[in-house]
């Protein structure tokens, strides 16, 4: 590997462990409790003024449950599948079908709530969501929408939004989300 391959791969690794810690909700002290490495020192790694370690990293992708590998972006060999590892959050199940960085693409379920009220969130990014099964109800600021199988719909995550099923069925999505800035284009042809 050459020496600007090294720097660009080593530079990515910041960025990429933040990345993971604010997916996950962690604040920097709740990292350093966990992992046993201070933060000044993960806030400096996360930052790109400290380079990482194997030392650093090890119990950072134990946390994270994800390959060594995967945290430093190390070229891909071998077998090109992703191994499908649902997450369940807030009674919704996440199925990852990318692996971490940049646009992010995700296959959620979200199964019916009887009688709990929707609670608009607001957070950073960008998302884009395509019903695959069941009527998605879409309330976004003051817009409430219903999508079924086969529409899609892309906003700004700034906005107040809760997503959840039309009805007592069971509604899956295939959704991509990114930082802001971070679109995701479709290139549609014209009639």
């Amino acid at each position: 590997m050459d020496e600007q391959r090294r720097h660009d791969v080593l530079s990515a690794v910041g960025p990429r462990l933040r990345e993971l810690r604010r997916r996950r909700s962690l604040t920097l002290a709740d990292l350093a409790e966990q992992t046993g490495v201070n933060e000044s020192t993960l806030s400096r790694l996360e930052s790109g003024s400290r380079k990482p370690t194997l030392e650093l990293l090890l119990p950072l992708a134990e946390l994270y449950d994800v390959p060594l590998d995967q945290l430093v972006g190390a070229p891909r060999t071998g077998d090109p599948r992703i191994h499908l590892r649902p997450v369940n959050r807030n009674g919704m199940t996440y199925v990852p079908l990318s692996r971490p960085g940049g646009v992010q693409a995700h296959k959620l379920l979200i199964p019916p709530k009887s009688g709990r009220e929707p609670e608009l969130r607001t957070h950073e990014g960008f998302e884009w969501l395509y019903v695959l099964a069941g009527r998605l109800r879409l309330i976004l600021g003051d817009q409430t929408l219903v999508l079924k199988a086969g529409e899609a719909a892309e906003f700004d995550t700034h906005v107040p939004h809760w997503l959840g099923p039309d009805d007592d069925q069971t509604v899956e999505l295939l959704v991509l989300f990114g930082h802001q800035g971070e679109r995701a284009h479709l290139k549609a042809r014209t009639t």
